[in-house]
């Protein structure tokens, strides 16, 4: 099985399933529901100096995340689809 270990500010995540309501008590909208914008990371970077400023990781493996709608790289391993992005496109932790 092939591993994915991300560089510098990056973040590989997963998109999870979209629940028309969250448990929190949000409801998605059916755009929400074509597109969903939440995901578990699976794998986060180590941070670091990133185009001259210092990056600190704010997100672990195992965090559900919201995501900019359009934001990453998606990529395919072992039939499983993952994204990559940049830590700036992560817009909140779910918690």
């Amino acid at each position: 099985m092939m591993k994915l270990k991300p560089i510098e500010d990056r973040i590989v995540i997963k998109m999870v399933e979209a629940e028309e309501t969250t448990k929190s008590g949000i409801i998605l909208t059916a755009g929400a529901k074509e597109k969903p914008q939440i995901a578990e990371v699976i794998a986060a970077g180590p941070g670091g100096t990133v185009d001259g400023e210092e990056v600190k990781m704010q997100v672990k493996a195992g965090d559900k995340v919201v995501t900019s709608k359009y934001s990453g790289t998606e990529i395919k391993i072992d039939g499983e689809e993952y994204i990559i992005v940049r830590q700036k496109d992560i817009l909140a932790i779910v918690e």
